[in-house]
Order: structure tokens, then sequence, then C-alpha cells
């Protein structure tokens, strides 16, 4: 039995999205090579693949081109569909990471315990974290650039502010664990003094007492994600 292959995976898309499940589209090669982003003759080789391996059945009337998907092609990316589908249903909802405990500049005690942050974070995380941040190094490459990505990921908002003399810039949260035990929050500032390598953790507890870490110490964390 033939499989299809993965470079005709975007052909197949393309016609599908046209009608070309129960219908005979009209197409060029040229367009076709232009939407699945390849040259007019791959696009080409890509129909003629297709048809020889009974993926799609072709009507050629002058320098026109009618394309339709056959039950098998159609079959074909049913299974595909149900493969991809299982696996970001079954995709894990957190992400692991390792680092070493350093000190911070002492500035987490200070913002954390600011009115106009203690309030959101009692109404939206249940709890004002204890004073101070717990300041950890991702050493390795790997967890520096996994952690990029809470930027652009959605998490619980604590809206910047202003007391009438400076703005404050918003807070995201995250749900953490610390060395698979304590409940804590991953937090991303709008503003920071830390490069991508350092993350910071608040609770509601004292981390750093709770854990018995102490700088050096090497810590493991465990993010759930909030798509």
């Amino acid at each position: 039995m033939t499989e299809l292959k993965i470079q005709h995976l975007l052909t197949l898309s393309h016609l599908l999205s046209k009608g070309a499940k129960y219908n005979y589209v009209t197409i060029t090669t040229s367009s076709l090579g232009k939407n699945i982003h390849k040259s007019q003759q791959a696009a080409s080789k890509h129909l003629l693949e297709l048809e020889e391996n009974k993926f799609i059945t072709r009507i050629i009337n002058g320098r026109n081109l009618s394309v339709k998907i056959t039950s098998k092609g159609f079959s074909e990316m049913v299974k595909l569909s149900s493969v991809l589908q299982k696996s970001l249903d079954s995709s894990p909802s957190h992400i692991d990471l390792k680092g070493t405990l350093v000190s911070g500049m002492g500035e987490g005690a200070y913002y954390m315990g600011l009115k106009g942050y203690t309030k959101q974070f009692q109404s939206k995380i249940g709890y004002i974290p204890f004073p101070g941040t717990l300041n950890v190094r991702l050493d390795q490459k790997i967890h520096q650039e996994s952690i990029k990505q809470f930027e652009t990921l959605n998490g619980i908002k604590i809206k910047s502010f202003s007391d009438g003399k400076r703005t404050y810039g918003w807070v995201k949260c995250f749900s953490a664990k610390l060395n698979n035990s304590i409940n804590c929050q991953l937090i991303v500032l709008e503003r920071t003094h830390h490069d991508d390598s350092v993350i910071e953790l608040i609770s509601k507890v004292c981390l750093r007492k709770n854990a018995k870490l102490k700088d050096g110490s090497k810590v493991s964390i465990k993010i759930e994600i909030n798509s």
C-alpha cells in the first residue's frame, strides 16, 4: 500500500480548501505552486505523483486542469488529522526547568509589597505573596530558550498601575511547583533588571526557608501553561 508522502500534504490541503473533496476544481500549476510556496515545476510534479498513487484524479481539457481528491486520498488525510489531533491533545501542559538559586538585588520585597500589586494578587491568585522573590538562574541554554515563550503565553495578568508619581509595569503569573513540592508562581515582568537567564518565583510562604535553600542550591521548577 502506498503511503502519502510528507511533501504532498500541502498540495492536498490546498485542494481540500478549494472543495476538491466532492468537486473537480480548476487550478493551474503556477497558482498551486504559489499557494504551497513551491515552484511551478514542483507543484506539477506533486500532482503527477498524487495521481500515480491514486490520491487524486485529473481531467485535462486543453489548457484547463481540473483536480479531485479520491476517497483514498481523503481517507489518508483523515488518518493524518486523527494522529495529529491525538498528539496535540496529549501534549504536556507544563514546562520543566532547572537552575541554580541566586541572590537578587532586594527589590522584589519592595515591589511585591506595593498596594497596587497586593490587592490584585489577593483577588487574582488568592493570596498576598511573601515579600520578595526567589531568583533562579537557568544554567542551560535549552531552559533559557524555553522560558522566552512565556512572554506571549496567557497568564494571570496583574495590571500596571500608577501611584501618582510613577507607573509600575504589569506582571503575569503562571502556576508552578518548586522541587515538586511547594506551590508557587512564576512571574513575568513588563520591566525587569534581569536577563533571560534569571527567573523569579513568588509564593505565600518564604520559598528559600521552606525549601531549605541557599545561594548555589540546585532547584527544579514545573510551570503550568495557560495557552
